[in-house]
């Protein structure tokens, strides 16, 4: 039986689209995770967390990446759609763009990015997960194809380039990450697929481009102002994608 973990927020935890809604606090072996919101959408169990809190309160670095992911497998998530605002690094990703990621490069330094801190003694124990294509192929489909039945413009692939935060990129580092192949920046996505990967949980992300870093030299730089403001406008787009998604996923 499906159960849904949807991660990012977006406006999903609406009491006017959750039935049954109830919040769920969790303690994990990995600590405290954010609040879960408990109940159905469109008839499918989902469970929902704010990355960053309800209030936005938690810097990327602080969000307990580990116990987020391992409180949705103990709920009994099967899959897990995230939802991300990212920066762009390509002259093709507009702001407003949606990108359906497809691979990641993790540049963070001070991130728990595994729930393994020893083995078991025993080589044959040891734990290495294989992440060669870390999204999901089949919620990768779902999403590219509802994407294309709502007539929302979205990039079949990208690599997202994961940093520490929260501050943003000097031009020399955005201009390295275009060098390095990366099509968009974010703060968030990397560690949480390596987890959800590490967990056995099936992991996709939509990106919304809301800016182009700073390596753009005829554009502003990066601000946060903007980056809300261009997230405000397509909040519901986003929405609307994920609702479209979630009765596909079997």
């Amino acid at each position: 039986m499906v159960k849904l973990g949807i991660i990012g927020g977006s406006g999903l935890d609406d009491p006017s689209i959750i039935e049954g809604g109830q919040d769920v606090e969790t303690e994990t072996p990995y600590g405290k995770s954010s609040v879960l919101k408990v109940g159905k959408i469109k008839g499918v169990d989902v469970v929902l967390i704010a990355r960053h809190g309800r209030e936005h309160t938690i810097p990327p670095t602080q969000v307990n990446f580990r116990a987020n992911i391992h409180a949705l497998k103990e709920i009994g998530c099967t899959h897990i759609l995230a939802t991300t605002a990212c920066g762009s690094l390509c002259e093709e990703i507009g702001r407003g763009d949606f990108v359906i990621l497809d691979q990641f490069i993790d540049f963070t330094r001070h991130r728990k990015v595994s729930f393994y801190e020893k083995f078991p003694p025993g080589g044959e124990n040891a734990k290495h997960t294989a992440m060669e294509d870390p999204f999901s192929e089949e919620l990768r489909k779902i999403l590219i194809d509802s994407a294309k039945e709502l007539g929302i413009k979205a990039h079949e692939k990208g690599t997202v380039i994961t940093i520490e935060g929260p501050r943003f990129s000097t031009r020399a580092e955005s201009h390295m990450f275009r060098a390095w192949g990366a099509d968009v920046i974010n703060m968030s996505v990397a560690p949480e697929c390596a987890l959800a990967n590490e967990a056995g949980i099936p992991y996709a992300a939509v990106a919304m481009s809301t800016d182009y870093d700073c390596w753009k030299s005829d554009e502003e730089p990066v601000s946060w102002e903007e980056i809300l403001k261009v997230f405000g406008e397509n909040v519901e787009k986003v929405k609307k994608l994920l609702l479209h998604s979630i009765k596909k996923v079997s």
